[in-house]
């Protein structure tokens, strides 16, 4: 096929492979983004760069990869980056907003949903935690619900959240949503702006080194009270290094924790990839390989948790059969007893064949 016989969406796809194929090179068959995602060629070899020059005594400024991460994930969420704060950990930011709540509120949550998100709220001690199926989550907020928190997308076997359900009954009793999509951001469309506040992990589907986390709270900035802010936070943090800080940030950046900052100059690198790529073509990739191993099976008599649309397929019962896998060199996870797969950029039709006949 000659140039001009080849469409746009042709173009787009041998764009999207190019990418993938000059960023990423597993030596194994890699179905584990849901624990860990590969780090790109293009952020090892910034972090390598920043890593030697600390290492020479000429460090490069590493906090403007910081707000180049910032402002990059505020696009990819859709909002502002005077809404996004930079951590490393959403237990630290669910804790945040765990703290801002009044004695003896109800919080709403969803069974077995991930501990980082869910347990600060337990461990205030004072709050009244109910936990529901997570199908039944929207339907259960009601007029005494102080904040609903619950993960987009489960990490233990991929179900989605009906987000849209969700903020409308939480908009119609006046509560407040936090939601995780540490197991969702990158390969579906993210909206953060419908909900209250928004916590990730950046250390899977966005291709980031550990030590990269982000919160979104409202224009109003929440109401929370920055708790654990050291200097970084302040509105003028090199004025604000010595004694208390005298003047908070008057962005989401209040809520800064000190950064991790060679993790975040990969980041910058990473979200950087994730932009390039594009989450809808991400989504349309991952979820063919997905649908791909849901096919193949059926084929072999499994049945998987019911969770169309999902990046994430988990198998019930056969989590057992992840040492064996590894061994083999498939890269799974054992998530509840499940056999938990995770199709991402770097994955291909081969790979999906490859568990398949492992199983």
């Amino acid at each position: 096929m000659d140039e001009g016989s080849r469409g746009p969406h042709s173009k787009a796809m041998e764009t999207f492979e190019t990418l993938v194929r000059a960023e990423f090179e597993p030596k194994n068959t890699y179905l584990n983004t849901a624990s860990l995602g590969l780090l790109p060629a293009r952020t090892v070899a910034a972090m390598r760069e920043a890593t030697e020059s600390v290492a020479a005594g000429q460090p490069s400024d590493m906090f403007a990869d910081v707000e180049a991460a910032r402002a990059a994930f505020a696009r990819i969420a859709g909002v502002p980056p005077t809404r996004v704060a930079a951590g490393a950990s959403v237990a630290v930011y669910s804790g945040l907003v765990a703290a801002a709540l009044p004695a003896g509120a109800e919080v709403l949550t969803a069974e077995g949903d991930f501990a980082s998100l869910v347990n600060p709220f337990h461990a205030r001690g004072d709050l009244k935690v109910r936990a529901v199926p997570l199908e039944r989550i929207a339907e259960s907020v009601g007029p005494d619900t102080a904040l609903v928190a619950v993960s987009a997308v489960q990490s233990a076997d991929g179900r989605l959240a009906d987000l849209a359900a969700l903020r409308e009954a939480a908009r119609t009793h006046g509560a407040r949503t936090l939601v995780d999509v540490s197991q969702s951001a990158g390969w579906l469309p993210l909206t953060a702006g419908d909900f209250d506040f928004v916590a990730m992990v950046a250390y899977k589907w966005v291709f980031c080194p550990r030590g990269v986390a982000f919160l979104v709270v409202p224009e109003d900035l929440g109401g929370l009270t920055p708790l654990f802010a050291g200097w970084a936070a302040g509105e003028h943090p090199w004025q604000s290094t010595y004694g208390p800080v005298t003047e908070y940030a008057r962005s989401a950046r209040r809520y800064d924790e000190s950064p991790a900052l060679l993790s975040y100059t990969g980041a910058r690198h990473s979200l950087a990839l994730v932009e390039e790529l594009g989450v809808d073509a991400v989504r349309a990739h991952d979820l063919a390989l997905a649908d791909r191993f849901r096919a193949g099976l059926a084929a072999l008599g499994h049945e998987p948790v019911d969770a169309p649309g999902s990046a994430i397929v988990s198998v019930p019962g056969l989590g057992h059969r992840q040492a064996e896998l590894s061994r083999a060199g498939i890269e799974v996870a054992d998530r509840a007893g499940n056999l938990r797969a995770a199709f991402h950029v770097y994955n291909t039709a081969a790979d999906v064949d490859r568990l398949l006949d492992a199983l």
